[in-house]
């Protein structure tokens, strides 16, 4: 488990630890036994899978690719996690990350354990017939170790529907007469897939801050008016007026978690930043996101990079570099990219008051503490990108029961339950000295803990 991680994790434990009301059956030398058990469980994954794709490109090259299944724990139900198709994937990643989706689960309440996968590519250099022979032998390798019941992935960086979709043909290949819909999630909607699933994590990102700045404080505000925590004061500060909102990737999270701040009427946001790989486009008025969304699909997803592309389509904006985005004077930055973009060296540029957290782990524990420190809202991976994993949930469910809901009815679904989420975090955010982040860790913790004890597993 990544330091960060599992320095958060620790302290959840120690919170706990020292709480008589939690697990008060366990006490003396037995409650200090099974706390130590209960790192043990949490800090390691149960199982680490890996394996060297042997691939048949079609230049007539033969070559091995690494390639990972890590399940961290399954406690809650079968592992869960996308698959990551990117160059910089490695093993310690790919642990971490499964061992967020165990702590993501069991915060919202998903009956899912985590796992997550990984596969050492940079998939624009790849043919489409060299991607799905590499989508092939990933379920071949790993075919023993997934399934409905067993493990199920799902998208992550650098893979989609069409991805799935490949691998859950080779799946039912692999085990004809058993039941397939549900061994891999985020899959087309003709394949078996959810209405809502592409733009479940970008929606999910962008309601935790809107249901936040508006729909708790409306309900909340005379409690919050008094109160001297530092977050409380931040959000008071940021609700009702104007807020100029920037956001750090332009995929499937950015670019939805974008559109949904350019379309919200509840709060009156402007766009005025967004990036990806190459650039940042800022236009102080705001910009047509609509239009970017438009030109990025039919441009391999990306965004106009020179003033004649931005000319070329209507819209006015300063080409920036691709970094400048995380230093604007912006009031909103939603962080939808890679890992490890707010660090302890670029920390002191960062303007905005309240940061989402779209991708997994983009701020470092270092800078973390920094921002905290500062009475900045950071609204933690853990809690705002969950919004995926939910509806995959539903997809599995709906693939089980041949049931489908429609588009309305899944993100009804989605928000209550992040909804549900947020109402038992955020009086303890506001109310203590807590970073939102450590609030949804003990809370994460609280719950596998309890479950571990239960099942027997601390002895």
């Amino acid at each position: 488990m990544a330091s960060q991680t599992g320095a958060i994790v620790q302290q959840s434990l120690s919170a706990l630890m020292d709480d008589p009301k939690f697990l008060s059956q366990l006490q003396g030398e037995l409650r200090e036994r099974s706390f130590q058990s209960l790192a043990a469980i949490l800090s390691t994954p149960n199982k680490v899978h890996k394996a060297f794709l042997r691939i048949a490109l079609g230049d007539g090259n033969v070559v091995r690719i690494p390639a990972f299944r890590i399940q961290h724990n399954d406690a809650l139900g079968p592992y869960k996690g996308g698959i990551r198709f990117h160059e910089t994937v490695n093993e310690e990643e790919v642990t971490n990350l499964a061992a967020l989706m165990t702590l993501k689960n069991a915060l919202h309440e998903v009956p899912f354990g985590g796992g997550k996968g990984g596969v050492v590519i940079n998939p624009r250099n790849f043919s489409d017939k060299d991607l799905y022979l590499i989508c092939k032998k990933y379920v071949q390798y790993f075919s023993d170790v997934l399934g409905p019941d067993k493990d199920i992935p799902a998208p992550d960086m650098g893979t989609g529907e069409r991805e799935m979709d490949w691998m859950m043909a080779e799946y039912k290949n692999i085990h004809p007469g058993h039941p397939y819909l549900g061994s891999f999630t985020g899959k087309s909607i003709v394949s078996g897939g959810s209405l809502g699933r592409r733009e479940a994590t970008g929606k999910g990102v962008y309601f935790t801050f809107r249901y936040m700045l508006h729909d708790y404080l409306n309900e909340h505000g005379g409690w919050l008016s008094g109160s001297d925590n530092p977050f409380a004061k931040t959000a008071r500060e940021h609700a009702g007026r104007p807020l100029s909102v920037a956001v750090q990737g332009f995929g499937n999270v950015g670019s939805v978690a974008a559109l949904e701040a350019y379309k919200c009427s509840a709060l009156r946001n402007r766009v005025v930043a967004v990036s990806d790989r190459n650039v940042t486009l800022y236009n102080e008025e705001g910009l047509d996101i609509p239009a970017l969304i438009e030109y990025a699909s039919t441009n391999k997803g990306d965004l106009p990079g020179t003033t004649e592309a931005l000319d070329g389509i209507g819209l006015k904006a300063q080409v920036l570099g691709r970094e400048d985005v995380l230093s604007l004077n912006v009031d909103v930055l939603f962080l939808a990219a890679l890992e490890d973009q707010i660090r302890e060296d670029n920390v002191s540029q960062v303007q905005a008051r309240i940061i989402v957290e779209g991708a997994n782990a983009p701020i470092t524990g270092e800078a973390d503490a920094i921002l905290s420190g500062k009475g900045t809202i950071i609204i933690p991976d853990i809690l705002a990108n969950a919004g995926g994993v939910i509806v995959s949930y539903f997809e599995w469910l709906q693939g089980r029961e041949t049931q489908f809901y429609t588009e309305t009815e899944i993100f009804k679904l989605l928000f209550a339950k992040m909804q549900k989420t947020m109402n038992s975090i955020l009086p303890a955010y506001f109310g203590d000295s807590m970073t939102l982040r450590q609030s949804c860790y003990v809370h994460a913790v609280m719950k596998l803990s309890s479950i571990l004890f239960r099942q027997g597993k601390l002895y």
